[in-house]
């Protein structure tokens, strides 16, 4: 879904006394999101693990599972560092989705582990294992670990690689491998496997205008989760088959909630950024989001007829360099950036479409980023607003002090 209309006035009410460049969540977009991501499990049995790197925010975190229920358990982290900071403020449950292997991050697990806080780590090869059960046995601790699997797409065995470079684990005979040698390893356990779907989960296949793009796409997530579905089940079998109990068995992503929820080996779904529901994530056929997260930055030039230029702006989203990276402008409704500039890092410039309401110098413009939570590494808190206007403003990790990547 896109972004809602006619919110511009109301918007630019709410913020005329504020200082900009600024950064603000709609909480009754926010509200709706958390239950729409409940209800894309309510009858799978499956609960949904957050995404930290999505949010960076740990009041919207803890308002998630405040509001969410028991629907929701558990966080998905980017570092250890994140994790023992994210403890400290009181939350636990956490897989700690990328390895490391620095001695100040083993040192952090084994305290987590000390503390009774439940942590795990990804793992993807026996080396990491290796590492880990030396931690463990060294420090007398019980380190957890979750082993992710490959969920690419390698179609006819062509060479065509549909998916993110993660694991090298992706046979069940690979998992089978990395399971038998974790059973001789003290000081270490797998006790959860993850699949990241990131090439079902992310690209957009309800583009409006582009009806052959989106059959293409879909046709390639369809077949990729008949492929990866039952690959994931019988990995889930074997490991029970080797005596290996599993708490976890995790899944998907915001843009795979329905598809990853019909799994029936996967025990919980992590989801992220349809939270925030930024730029990248309007146009999918299966979920339905309502952008929330936004930032405003201010006229200062008028530079010719039909056009304005702000001060800032140049917030870009990571991965490979496209249009699609660009900040997003939504209010008012039809502005474009311009192709030689862009979103600026000092300057943006707009052209403005023919029906656009007034815009004075001061006047403010409203922007997603094209994606979730780095918005949070560009501002040191959000305004949470709601009907009522400014309800307060909360800390981003950028406003705690903390980049932990």
């Amino acid at each position: 879904m896109r972004p809602l209309t006619g919110q511009y006035e109301r918007y630019r009410s709410i913020f005329k006394k504020e200082p900009m460049p600024l950064a603000f969540v709609d909480l009754d977009n926010f509200d709706r999101n958390i239950e729409y991501i409940a209800s894309t499990q309510q009858n799978t049995g499956k609960s949904i693990r957050i995404h930290s790197k999505s949010l960076r925010c740990v009041d919207l975190m803890k308002r998630i599972f405040r509001r969410g229920g028991d629907q929701f358990k558990g966080i998905m982290t980017f570092t250890m560092e994140e994790t023992a900071f994210l403890a400290e403020k009181g939350l636990n449950d956490f897989i700690v989705a990328y390895p490391t292997v620095q001695p100040s991050d083993m040192k952090t697990f084994v305290e987590l582990t000390r503390k009774k806080k439940k942590v795990s780590l990804m793992i993807d090869s026996i080396e990491h294992l290796k590492i880990l059960s030396e931690v463990g046995k060294s420090h007398k601790v019980t380190l957890n670990a979750c082993l992710e699997v490959d969920t690419a797409y390698k179609p006819m065995n062509l060479p065509l690689y549909l998916g993110v470079r993660r694991s090298p684990v992706r046979s069940v005979q690979d998992a089978v491998d990395i399971a038998r040698a974790s059973l001789e390893m003290p000081g270490v356990k797998i006790n959860a496997i993850m699949g990241y779907e990131g090439h079902i989960a992310g690209p957009n296949d309800n583009l409006p205008h582009k009806w052959f793009m989106n059959a293409v796409i879909r046709l390639l997530k369809n077949r990729s989760i008949n492929e990866f579905t039952p690959r994931r089940i019988n990995i889930a079998e074997m490991f029970a088959s080797e005596g290996i109990q599993l708490e976890i068995v995790n899944g998907g992503g915001s843009g795979s909630l329905v598809s990853t929820g019909k799994d029936p080996s996967v025990t919980e779904i992590t989801s992220g950024s349809g939270f925030y529901a930024p730029g990248l994530f309007w146009h999918y056929r299966e979920v339905d989001f309502i952008p929330s997260a936004f930032f405003a930055i201010q006229v200062v030039r008028i530079p010719a007829e039909g056009m304005v230029t702000c001060l800032g702006g140049g917030y870009k989203a990571s991965g490979p360099t496209g249009d699609d990276k660009q900040p997003v402008p939504v209010y008012p409704e039809g502005l474009k950036l311009l192709p030689l500039e862009g979103g600026g890092e000092v300057q943006t410039p707009l052209v403005l479409p023919k029906d656009c309401p007034e815009l004075n110098l001061g006047d403010p413009v409203f922007f997603q980023h094209a994606k979730a939570g780095e918005i949070c590494e560009r501002f040191n808190f959000f305004y949470l607003v709601d009907k009522t206007g400014i309800v307060k403003k909360v800390n981003t990790y950028r406003g705690d002090g903390k980049a932990f990547l």
